[in-house]
């Protein structure tokens, strides 16, 4: 006799729920990364808040 696996039906209904939420992190995550990603030492040298938590 097969047992019943739950899992498939657990992550069905949780990506029908969550789905907007995972594509607008994964949005939100590239932007921030791309930004960030494009920053320079002399970006950084002007920025206020980079001079404001500097050690």
């Amino acid at each position: 006799m097969r047992l019943f696996d739950p899992w498939p039906v657990f992550f069905k209904r949780e990506w029908k729920r969550n789905w907007p939420f995972l594509v607008g992190f994964a949005v939100t995550g590239a932007v921030i990364t791309k930004f960030s990603l494009g920053l320079t030492e002399e970006d950084a040298k002007k920025s206020k808040f980079v001079q404001a938590h500097k050690r």
